[in-house]
């Protein structure tokens, strides 16, 4: 659905808590490769359907059927969207609009911020199932929150409130159930109003930086700051400040 330059991308599985399936995964990758390409899309929201998950998990009663060879698959799957999400050239939004457990707080890390309602509950609980993190969970979340968060939430696998995720910076903010759709929209017409190759750079040089050397991400960073001078935009939100009127940001 969108909304101007907003796509709002739901996963649609409310009988299950929205679960991930490799059906819903698969439609996943789908929606935000859809997004990626379309040109009037600026910023995406992802949420769950019905006011009790944003995504509960992996579908359990799928993964019990399943292989070695075949859970390491569905494994792949999981990762190769999340790792999609992660580096959408536009930002994504998860609105966590109840339950994030398992694979639905690894797809809330994939995105670039968290809006989180107060009485929502995330965690990583694979191991009462006699399983790990299997979506890049253990790999997010060590850089999101560091090791002794990480340690403690996989194993454990008890959930944290939205209070305790936000002192670890696992979320960005947390809203009350009436204010969560207009701070997640306030976030959202913010970006789809900001430069959106300047936005698509930032989200490169995090990217590159948060992989690589100090050195390799200054010289990117660098490279990305020099080359936003050769855009319209650029000239457009500089002219405006020196003007002091509002920028108008046409993706050029």
């Amino acid at each position: 659905m969108d909304h101007g330059a907003i796509r709002t991308v739901t996963v649609q599985r409310p009988e299950k808590l929205n679960a991930l399936n490799g059906e819903t995964l698969r439609a996943l990758a789908a929606a935000f490769e859809d997004a990626a390409r379309d040109p009037a899309v600026r910023v995406v929201i992802l949420t769950g359907a019905g006011p009790k998950a944003f995504v509960a998990g992996a579908d359990i009663s799928e993964m019990n059927t399943l292989s070695a060879v075949q859970g390491r698959d569905f494994s792949i799957l999981g990762q190769r969207l999340m790792r999609q999400i992660e580096r959408m050239p536009k930002p994504v939004i998860a609105r966590v609009n109840g339950f994030a457990l398992g694979g639905g707080l690894e797809l809330a890390m994939a995105c670039h911020l968290r809006i989180a309602v107060d009485t929502a509950r995330l965690g990583q609980p694979e191991i009462t199932l006699g399983l790990i993190p299997g979506f890049g969970g253990s790999q997010r979340l060590l850089r999101l929150c560091g090791r002794a968060a990480t340690l403690e939430l996989c194993l454990l696998g008890t959930p944290i409130d939205a209070a305790r995720a936000l002192q670890l910076g696992l979320v960005n903010e947390v809203a009350g159930a009436e204010a969560l759709d207009a701070r997640v929209a306030a976030h959202a017409e913010r970006l789809a109003n900001a430069a959106p190759l300047a936005l698509r750079a930032l989200l490169d040089a995090v990217h590159v930086g948060g992989e690589c050397s100090l050195e390799s991400g200054l010289e990117y960073e660098s490279a990305q700051f020099g080359l936003l001078f050769a855009t319209q935009d650029m000239r457009e939100g500089t002219s405006a400040f020196l003007e002091r009127r509002p920028a108008v940001f046409q993706n050029r």
